[in-house]
């Protein structure tokens, strides 16, 4: 099965690690809540996240929804332990989004927190 993001023109693709805490309250979520997920970032202006199995896109809404940035091809073949972060790709698809891929990675911890809060 292709990857939907792969027909999308990025400007930088770089080699990233998640925490593995990231990387796990994701994989929660998407068993908990649905999958895959869609919700506004908290304290994000304009930015939402569509959380799937394979891809996490981040969209600016207030622009169309056009695509910010995407972590994929999640190496977890070879992942020993829960607590092991996850190597990973992640696609830059605006100008200024390494500007801003740090806070979007807090901001969806927070907002997947949250809402596993409420799910207990």
């Amino acid at each position: 099965m292709s990857n939907p993001l792969d027909d999308i023109k990025t400007s930088h693709t770089l080699h990233k690690v998640v925490p593995a805490e990231d990387y796990n309250r994701v994989r929660l979520a998407l068993k908990r809540i649905h999958n895959p997920l869609q919700f506004e970032l908290i304290s994000m202006r304009c930015l939402e996240i569509s959380l799937h199995d394979k891809y996490w896109l981040c969209l600016d809404y207030c622009v169309g929804g056009n695509p910010v940035m995407a972590w994929t091809n999640f190496e977890i073949s070879d992942r020993s332990a829960l607590n092991a972060p996850v190597e990973c790709e992640l696609r830059l698809y605006h100008h200024q989004a390494g500007l801003v891929m740090g806070d979007v990675l807090e901001s969806l911890g927070h907002s997947l927190e949250t809402m596993l809060d409420t799910k207990k």
